[in-house]
């Protein structure tokens, strides 16, 4: 951390938490006074609501709310306390714990909801903790109980609509998240706030595991008003659990299942008086089912929370990551294991200061640390030796012969380039450190209108480089700014309208507009078989710095550092600049069976201009660099010349087929095209002798073909029970077939014989899942889950087989809590 840094940091919290705080002292009152108002998921004030004080879950203080909503509670000393409220025709809900003092009134706010649907609160929206139901965009939450038995992130992540997963291999393997058809570096992935991505670059899914991970949120829709940089097609948030009991709740689950696979994990939580606590360990360990395939990974979480006033929280989140895996690469092509392995350590640290200055005035303050440290290794060549460059002399190292046939039909046969000679162990070390200090303030200015600002400033270094090249570090400083302003009209019409301003070292100054807007036709309630009749629709736009190796490799860079300032000069070549993209969406969500349903549609499209790539000598000529310039580059460089555009329809529906069943699914519709590319694929496309009218993007999708990857048509479904004992779930994945490349050369380096055509090289699969767990006792739990039920065949990236039937078996202890005090 430079000292300019601390110095900013500094300044910017006494400043800021100086004046807020003052405020906050005058508020003190003698006694202890809990007050709020009780809302319906819409904001409408709800009278007659009963609002019961619990202190250890035992009821010390009750009241009705008046005609506003409006209730007022005492308390008779300091200490955490819960709030249960109760409405005809509403879920009862408890609040979680929080500490009350008795210098300072707190105002607890509560939203209840009709029916027999759960309506989520998100943050990641609108900036504020807002009902779901008031949003309009796109946004799904899952909590911990949807997904009780997960390994990682990305198994609960498959079941929300508009999102594919893909990752390449097995457990451990690069796992990419597309958003809408987004790029899978398009996504803004924030833990607890901060950022999990390199800079400028893709958060890999693979070294996100679930522990202690207590919600999952996803904006599917861009967002750099709120979020800066990166939140080009969606944002993602993952949020720790915290301690809510005053008796410690400890947990031990260990288990283990076929292929070696080992897993345990154990954590503590609880609270006492202003303090609440939680720490998770985890660890996992398995080998796959192919040669030289194996997973480790070691996490730990923790979430410490200090309330010194009522109104003011102090709070650290630390999460560390370690990961190793072995990986075997494509073996379906290639026909031999390969000898490589990545290594991942993480580590994310956030302080985050928050004080209720008023009952309108809201203010935050966050200091983030993220560490990200990522080792590739290829110890050493596996192929068979071979002459590639006709100089008598073994140049490269072949695969064993192999015969390859995609989803489309087409097949070839031969031996590609699996390796080429040089230093062994050949490496790749890829580095990003974040500091960076985020300062927001919201401001109620009625009842129906909230003002929020916020301020960011970053510091990001980092490196990639890898053996035999020359190492180049990256520094930049980044501001960010925020305004929005979003509220109600009547309770039925809720709108967003904002926009963040971007001031990057490497592009400079851009502006992000967002608005969006929602309409209830019928409001939500329990009784009617259509009510709830919602209109939602949004507008957004996301920006994207450009990646470490895009920056170093990038024309301007490239003539930089070979002594060409005067030809920058000359013809004004500038950094690579931002990546840009726009995104207009609507649809309707309808509720139905006196509440049990809900059933959304929605239509999307997305237009991504200024795409970073990699440019040859002739594309860089096409795209008007001048011909003087052009030939300094040689092989080529990174300009911003491509753009595509993805639209399409979502369909979700669930439904609550009775207390303690219910069943969720949703389709997806994508239609995503390349409508410019000067890569030398799209100038040059390959033919291979034994396709002679099909051209091939060997390395990149062709313009006017779809991007590599990305199904057309996917869906999912889950059902799930739960009882007082039991617990039980089965879901499935459903993916169409997707464009794809081979990325195979033959032996005479660079010949087409192996490439196989890209439309619908990737074969569709479907991936069915069962899990399951019933609790023995108050202290143990059996828990069992399956994977890849029906043990398909399939690869989610072409020649990489995944997972066949996989299972694990355990059991679970958790002593303490406020529950097993009350059961024993």
């Amino acid at each position: 951390m430079t000292k300019n840094f601390l110095r900013r940091a500094s300044a910017l919290l006494a400043v800021y938490f100086g004046l807020a705080l003052s405020l906050s002292l005058l508020t003190f009152a003698q006694t202890i006074s809990i007050r709020g108002t009780v809302c319906d998921p819409l904001g409408a004030v709800i009278s007659g609501a009963h609002v019961e004080l619990l202190q250890q879950q035992q009821s010390i203080a009750s009241a009705n709310t008046d005609d506003q909503g409006n209730y007022n509670l005492q308390a008779h000393a300091a200490n955490r306390y819960q709030l249960r409220v109760s409405a005809s025709s509403f879920k009862t809900v408890v609040t979680d714990s929080a500490y009350i003092s008795a210098s300072v009134e707190k105002q607890m706010n509560v939203t209840l909801s009709p029916g027999q649907l759960v309506q989520e609160i998100t943050v990641t929206a609108n900036g504020t903790p807002t009902p779901e139901a008031q949003v309009g965009a796109a946004v799904s939450v899952l909590n911990k109980n949807q997904f009780p038995l997960a390994l990682d992130v990305q198994q609960p992540m498959r079941l929300i609509t508009g999102l594919q997963m893909t990752q390449v291999g097995q457990l451990g393997g690069t796992t990419s998240l597309y958003i809408r058809g987004g790029n899978s570096d398009a996504n803004k992935v924030l833990i607890d706030g901060l950022p999990a991505d390199f800079v400028g670059g893709f958060a890999e899914f693979a070294t996100l595991p679930a522990a202690g991970v207590d919600e999952v949120e996803v904006l599917r829709s861009p967002n750099s008003a709120l979020y800066g940089s990166d939140a080009l097609a969606g944002v993602v948030s993952l949020t720790t659990a915290h301690g809510t009991t005053p008796l410690p709740l400890i947990t031990y689950a260990a288990d283990g299942g076929n292929f070696g696979t080992y897993h345990q994990e154990g954590s503590v939580g609880g609270a006492f008086r202003q303090f609440d606590y939680f720490s998770d360990f985890s660890g996992i360990y398995t080998r796959g089912n192919l040669p030289r395939d194996a997973f480790h990974n070691a996490t730990y979480a923790g979430n410490f929370g200090w309330t010194p006033l009522a109104n003011t929280s102090l709070r650290l989140t630390i999460r560390h990551i370690n990961n190793s895996v072995d990986l075997p690469n494509a073996i379906q092509l290639y026909g031999i294991p390969d000898s490589e392995g990545q290594t991942d350590n993480n580590t994310y640290i956030g302080l985050t200061l928050e004080n209720q200055t008023t009952d309108r005035w809201h203010n935050l303050l966050r200091y983030g640390r993220v560490r990200l440290n990522e080792l590739f290794t290829d110890y050493a060549p596996t192929g068979i030796p071979a002459d590639c460059f006709a100089e008598g002399m073994t140049s490269c190292f072949l695969g064993n012969l192999v015969t390859i046939q995609g989803a489309n039909g087409y097949t070839v046969s031969g031996q590609a380039i699996f390796q080429f000679t040089g230093t062994y162990p050949s490496q790749t070390r890829s580095t990003t450190n974040r500091d960076f200090i985020y300062a927001q303030s919201d401001y109620r200015i009625n009842r129906h209108t909230v003002a929020l600002f916020g301020f960011k400033y970053e510091n990001e270094r980092g490196r990639d480089f890898s053996t035999g090249f020359t190492d180049f570090p990256i520094n930049r400083g980044n501001y960010s700014y925020t305004a929005q302003i979003a509220g109600d009209l009547y309770n039925r019409l809720y709108y967003t309208l904002g926009s963040g301003i971007e001031n990057n070292e490497l592009f400079g100054v851009k502006a992000t507009p967002r608005a969006s807007l929602a309409y209830y036709l019928l409001r939500p309630g329990s009784a009617g078989f259509f009510t709830g009749t919602k209109i939602r629709a949004s507008f957004g736009t996301g920006i994207k710095e450009p990646s470490l190796a895009q920056q170093s490799s990038s024309l301007f860079n490239l003539l930089e550092t070979s002594g060409e300032t005067p030809l920058i000069q000359q013809f004004g070549i500038s950094p690579v600049g931002a990546q840009h993209s726009r995104t207009y969406d609507g649809g309707i969500d309808q509720q139905f069976g006196n509440g049990k349903g809900k059933v959304s549609v929605s239509y999307f499209h997305s237009e991504f201009t200024d795409v970073v790539e990699f440019v040859p000598e002739q594309g860089l000529l096409d795209f008007g660099v001048p011909a003087t310039v052009a030939a300094e580059a040689q092989f080529g460089a990174y300009v911003n010349s491509q753009a595509f555009r993805s639209l399409g329809i979502e369909t979700e529906v669930e439904y609550k087929i009775a207390n303690n069943l219910m069943a969720r699914g949703g389709y997806t519709y994508i239609d995503a095209v390349i409508q410019k590319s000067f890569s030398s694929d799209a100038l040059a496309p390959t033919i291979n002798p034994s396709f002679p009218n099909i051209p091939i993007g060997a390395f990149s999708p062709l313009v006017w073909a779809r991007p590599f990857r990305r199904a057309s048509h996917s869906g999912y479904f889950q059902l799930t029970y739960s009882h007082s004992r039991w617990f039980a779930s089965f879901s499935g994945t459903l993916v169409g077939r997707r464009d794809d490349s081979d990325f195979l050369s033959d032996q005479f380096f660079g010949g087409p014989s192996l490439l196989l055509p890209n439309r619908n090289l990737d074969a569709a699969y479907q991936r069915f899942d069962v899990s399951g767990s019933y609790r023995l006792t108050h202290y143990a739990e059996l828990y069992s889950t399956v994977q890849n039920l029906f043990s398909q065949h399939y690869s989610e990236g072409f020649g990489f087989p995944s997972l066949p039937f996989t299972f694990r078996t355990g059991i679970k202890f958790s002593f303490g809590g406020e529950s097993w005090k009350l059961k024993g």
